[in-house]
């Protein structure tokens, strides 16, 4: 398995597409919008050069990286004679439903399909394709070269022998594979979200401040960041959309958005990427420094 396409050229995709290009894969990176595919490569040549700069690869594994990639505004031609499809476009289910519609017309009958999403049914995903036993959910974390984690989930029809190539191939990423099964929100949202929500009513419900209930994590629960800004950095339409998956799919209003986040949202307040969150990130270089902590 050397020849990897990734559909999606955002923050996830260009990570995804970065990962297995640093590893010496053939890398395809597929995107509608050829301005969405050249930001994706600027992003990771900055990201390549954060990591020449600290010294953890040299110039020529930086060049050749980048020369691994290869863009496409085709889906067609982006999968061609491809070994494995990982999806990584935004989190909705009809555009997911559409893509692995496509892509089962598209691709070699011995194609893996691969979702990086993070809530949505693995099963109902594979439904829409004639190789169901072949559809399998890889849901790596951001920063997708940085984090270690990816979240393996089985749909109801995934073979064990597309299970453990995927478990196999994302040890050779050099990250640490945990299988799990289709179920809302996985193992990872499952549990994230409600702590994230608890958060923001905490906020709503004037039990303390933005900082406070951030720094209260950071310190005393030995949190990285904060659930507040973890929310801002993941972005706020994201979380509202994991926590309606969470809510229809298991019917319990324990996960109920709070008010709070569904109003943010409507008035795109999104966090990071739109400049305002639960803080503010439209001093000039605040929000890179927020976003790219971790590398």
């Amino acid at each position: 398995m050397k020849n990897i396409a990734v559909i999606g050229a955002g923050t996830m995709g260009n990570g995804i597409a970065h990962t297995f290009a640093q590893f010496g894969y053939q890398v395809h990176l597929v995107d509608i919008s050829q301005n969405s595919l050249d930001k994706g490569i600027a992003t990771v040549t900055r990201n390549l050069d954060r990591m020449l700069a600290k010294e953890k690869i040299s110039n020529e594994d930086k060049l050749q990286t980048l020369a691994n990639i290869k863009t496409f505004t085709s889906l067609k031609e982006g999968v061609h004679h491809c070994d494995l499809v990982i999806e990584a476009a935004t989190e909705n289910v009809d555009l997911k439903l559409n893509i692995f519609k496509e892509l089962d017309a598209h691709c070699n009958a011995e194609t893996i399909l691969a979702t990086n999403t993070s809530s949505i049914s693995i099963t109902k995903i594979a439904s829409v394709t004639n190789r169901p036993d072949k559809v399998i959910g890889m849901h790596f974390m951001n920063p997708v070269p940085i984090m270690k984690l990816i979240e393996v989930i089985r749909g109801y029809s995934t073979s064990d022998e597309v299970t453990k190539t995927i478990m196999a191939l994302s040890e050779k990423l050099n990250k640490v594979p945990v299988e799990v099964n289709d179920y809302p929100g996985f193992i990872a949202n499952r549990i994230l979200m409600p702590m994230l929500n608890e958060a923001i009513y905490s906020l709503y419900e004037g039990v303390a401040g933005v900082y406070e209930i951030d720094t209260v994590m950071k310190l005393g629960m030995a949190h990285p960041m904060g659930p507040l800004q973890l929310a801002d950095f993941i972005g706020l339409d994201v979380c509202l959309s994991i926590l309606k998956v969470l809510q229809d799919g298991f019917g319990n209003p324990k996960y109920a958005p709070c008010p709070l986040l569904v109003n943010m949202v409507t008035a795109g307040k999104l966090g990071v990427k739109s400049g305002e969150g639960f803080y503010d990130y439209s001093e000039s270089r605040k929000a890179e420094k927020i976003a790219n902590q971790f590398s």
